[in-house]
C-alpha cells in the first residue's frame, strides 16, 4: 500500500479527516558517504567558501531517499497518512 504524498504532514491533524487508529512510529534513515574523489572535490570547494554543492547534492538525495523509506515503512504497516513528520540532519564529517 502506498501513501498519497498529500497525506504526509508535519502537522498533527488533517482538517476534514479523523484519526481512527495510530500504528506507531515510522522512520526512514539513510547514511551516505562520498567517494575519495568527491571528498577531495568538496574539500577544494570549502577553500573557496560558499555553498559546497557536492555535499548539498548528497544531502538532498539522502533526504529524499529517507523520506521515501519512511513512506514505504508506513505503507508496510497499512497506514494511509503520516502526521508529525520531522526531519533531522547531521552535517558531513570534516576532513
Amino acid at each position: 500500500m502506498s501513501i498519497d504524498p498529500k497525506f504526509v504532514s508535519t502537522g498533527f491533524e488533517f482538517p476534514g479527516y479523523r484519526i481512527a487508529k495510530t500504528l506507531g512510529v515510522v522512520r526512514g534513515i539513510v547514511v551516505r558517504s562520498r567517494s575519495i574523489i568527491g571528498t577531495v572535490g568538496a574539500s577544494l570547494q570549502t577553500l573557496l567558501g560558499g555553498n559546497i554543492t557536492l555535499y548539498t547534492e548528497m544531502c538532498e538525495h539522502a533526504r529524499a531517499d529517507a523520506h521515501q523509506l519512511m513512506i514505504d515503512h508506513a505503507g508496510q504497516l497499512a497506514g494511509n497518512a503520516i502526521l508529525a513528520c520531522a526531519t533531522t540532519l547531521t552535517k558531513p564529517p570534516q576532513m
